[in-house]
């Protein structure tokens, strides 16, 4: 069995602490932690969510050792970005170029909530109809 750590998993729709050991350029996840984690499992006919399958031509490009699954494969894959940092164990799985192009077509922003500088929460659904003027700074 693969010795596994904690490491956060960041997607758009939140955070997840997940089981992973990044080695050699691989985040190896126990295939349970794909399905629960990014909603695909693998099947024989390719990765799946739901009734949506993308046939794997190269098996070995996300099967791991032990019967894990690759992270850093199936993110490619799917055709969607992952940045790890092992060190700060986190990872962040973005949204694929497909979804991220529909979002823009559509114009309308995705749900945010934020505190202010006084630490109340605003979501942005508070504001759906207005025109918003968002402003973000960071200090790097």
């Amino acid at each position: 069995m693969v010795q596994m750590s904690l490491l956060s998993l960041i997607r758009g729709d939140g955070v997840s602490a997940i089981d992973a050991r990044v080695s050699g350029g691989r985040v190896l996840i126990e295939p349970a932690v794909l399905e629960t984690a990014v909603g695909w499992h693998r099947r024989p006919e390719g990765l799946c969510r739901g009734e949506v399958c993308v046939p794997v031509r190269d098996a070995a490009a996300i099967d791991g050792p032990d019967g894990t699954v690759d992270l850093v494969g199936v993110a490619d894959l799917l055709g969607r970005p992952l940045v790890v940092d092992a060190e700060a164990k986190a990872a962040y799985l973005g949204e694929a170029a497909l979804d991220r192009a529909a979002m823009l077509r559509s114009q309308v922003a995705p749900e945010f909530t934020l505190p202010d500088l006084a630490g109340r929460q605003h979501s942005l659904s508070e504001h759906r109809g207005k025109k918003v003027f968002f402003v973000a700074w960071a200090s790097w």
